[in-house]
């Protein structure tokens, strides 16, 4: 988990973000890490002989872009001493000769001061980008850093050599200070998570400046490369020492050269059913029609905004701002909580079942539909049924459709409504703020929410709430890992391939749409199911993109109804919290036929054909 912050302005911060943290234990040899330091430092960081060419060729507009290369720069030149090691200065006498856990950095020679002077010179010749205070600021420690640096990022070996190999060649070269205050000045971890700025680019840019300062805690002009042969029993050394046991385990992974896990084996080509699944006309199938009683919501109770996410400009983002956000998206705020899941859940909940006047004895099912639930036992709707009060019910089981949980959900309800008539209490919920890490697509779209419906038996002789349901799942396994948590390729974060991504939803809105002009208009009218829809309401993945494959099947945009702006995407429940808008927005002001579409990890899809009340809503 990677949960954020609030600090004292009120502002969130995503400490991830500036302090680099890897999940070790996902790294089961060399080549892995280093696809993941590649993508994460290496892709985006230009070299130190790139920043000299772009000064040189005048390819910068102003002062900030030549701070934000600097930055990115230095992140890659640190990438492994962030990520592995301590960095600590020891007398040399003190240092241990022959562990397998202290290492000694080994550098070549190189020769920085005049790229030094150069970025310097064309640092100068720029105007000011927002603050010249500031810019100017970060500037002096970002060149301080980058001066004093003893080798170029490309030259750096991410396993450090121990004390005893090291030595075994005396000319090898290391980090010797010729002095060292304990005292020396640093940024406290308060320091930088307090740091506030009114441009949300230098806030971000002030932290990352922070922490490299912090890479080396000792006056960088008394520092010097000194054969380890030539060092005296007095002087300083940088001994560098793993952050914590699963680097250290990883190291000796490397170094034993284990035998790494198997690899699975390749997919099977992909062939669709010998005959496609029709969806589920409700009344023509089952005996006991449902009604929808209530629909609870909670929603995050902290905004995180476009600029909030540039307050936090990790050093693995690409550049970007608030109206590319909002154009990629449709999003200009996520909504983020500091309860855990099963709270908001029980929240959801509690407030549907008010609604809908239902004791917890009359309960005969929980289902809890989520792809972010981190409670396997017991399952979350157990849990849920006992802080309900609910002592028995038919079933409670957890259901993990991701952004089809709602359909899913519904479907089983359902079917579960046959047997036990009674009330089915159907809790959609999902928590991603904690789960995203440096992941910048994944933290541009996602944010937390949790919804619960009541659905019950219809008196004998009523219609049915819920007319059609369909569900479906898988495709080309490209399609089906296109939205992957926990991934260890990124360190174990929520990720998605967009490309992916997209190819499912089109594959599946299409099958819908087509399934919807297929069946009959409910009324007996001229047209179809599709005609009968009164309002569409999405599963709120991305405005964008939703729209766009919603007009090349056919269907124009005022037909569909977002929240996705004012919420982000929240998966299985955001269907429910959207319907819960649209009826506090008012457009549902009487009761309507919804079509409710929802897609995505697993690739997975479905969707309900629902009456919805106003009057349903808490």
């Amino acid at each position: 988990m990677k949960p954020f912050i609030v600090n004292r302005y009120g502002r969130i911060v995503f400490p991830f973000n500036f302090f680099p943290e890897l999940d070790f234990s996902a790294f089961e040899a060399l080549d892995q890490f280093a696809a993941v330091i590649k993508r994460d430092f290496e892709e985006k960081a230009p070299t130190e002989t790139d920043i000299v060419a772009r000064v040189e060729s005048r390819a910068y507009r102003g002062r900030y872009e030549v701070l934000r290369d600097l930055a990115l720069n230095l992140f890659w030149v640190n990438r492994y001493a962030m990520t592995m090691y301590e960095r600590r200065p020891t007398r040399w006498r003190d240092v241990p000769r022959h562990r397998d856990d202290i290492f000694l950095p080994v550098f070549k020679l190189w020769e920085g001061a005049e790229m030094t002077a150069a970025i310097e010179s064309g640092y100068r010749a720029l105007p000011p980008t927002w603050d010249e205070g500031t810019e100017d600021k970060v500037f002096r420690i970002l060149l301080d850093v980058f001066r004093h640096k003893k080798g170029a990022g490309a030259e750096l070996p991410a396993i450090k050599p121990t004390v005893s190999e090291i030595l075994a060649n005396p000319k090898h070269l290391t980090y010797h200070l010729l002095s060292y205050d304990p005292d020396y000045p640093g940024y406290s971890h308060d320091d930088i998570i307090e740091t506030t700025h009114r441009v949300p680019e230098l806030e971000a840019l002030l932290r990352q400046a922070m922490v490299l300062h912090n890479q080396y805690r000792w006056d960088r002009a008394r520092t010097r490369l000194t054969e380890v042969g030539q060092l005296h029993d007095d002087d300083f050394v940088v001994v560098f020492h793993p952050k914590h046991d699963e680097v250290l385990q990883f190291i000796r992974r490397v170094k034993g050269g284990r035998r790494v896990r198997p690899r699975k084996p390749a997919p099977a080509e992909s062939r669709p059913p010998m005959t496609p699944y029709p969806p589920v006309t409700v009344r023509e199938r089952f005996r006991v029609m449902p009604r929808l009683e209530a629909i609870g919501v909670y929603k995050g109770e902290r905004p995180c905004s476009n600029e909030d996410l540039i307050r936090n400009a990790a050093y693995c983002w690409s550049p970007m701002t608030v109206e590319e956000i909002r154009r990629k998206t449709g999003i200009e705020q996520r909504l983020y909580t500091e309860l855990d899941l099963d709270h908001m859940a029980l929240l959801a909940a509690q407030r549907a079942l008010d609604k809908a006047g239902r004791r917890p004895e009359e309960i005969g099912a929980v289902l809890f539909c989520s792809c972010t639930s981190v409670k396997m036992m017991p399952s979350l709707a157990t849990w849920l049924s006992g802080q309900l009060g609910i002592f028995q019910t038919h079933a409670s089981c957890d259901l993990v459709a991701a952004c089809a949980g709602l359909p899913y959900g519904l479907a089983e309800a359902v079917r579960q409504l046959q047997e036990v008539e009674r009330p089915v209490l159907v809790v959609c919920g999902e928590k991603f703020s904690d789960k995203i890490g440096t992941v910048r697509t994944s933290r541009m779209i996602f944010g937390d929410g949790a919804a619960a419906l009541v659905v019950g038996p219809a008196p004998a002789g009523a219609a049915t709430d819920l007319e059609v349901l369909q569900t479906y799942a898988s495709g080309p396994m490209a399609e089906v890992d296109s939205i992957i948590w926990p991934n260890p390729d990124f360190d174990n974060n929520i990720t998605v391939y967009g490309p992916e991504v997209r190819n499912l939803a089109r594959r599946y809105l299409t099958q819908m749409i087509d399934e919807l002009r297929t069946l009959p208009h409910p009324e007996g009218r001229p047209g179809s199911m599709l005609d009968a829809v009164e309002l569409i309401v999405p599963h709120q993945a991305n405005k964008t993109m939703v729209v766009n494959l919603a007009q090349a099947a056919g269907i124009t945009p005022d037909r569909l109804y977002f929240n996705i702006g004012r919420v982000g995407n929240t998966s299985s429940a955001s269907i429910p919290i959207a319907i819960h808008d649209a009826v506090r927005e008012g457009v549902i002001s009487r009761p309507l036929r919804v079509f409710a579409p929802g897609f995505g990890a697993g690739a997975v899809g479905g969707y309900v054909i629902m009456r919805v009340d106003p009057a349903i809503v808490a």
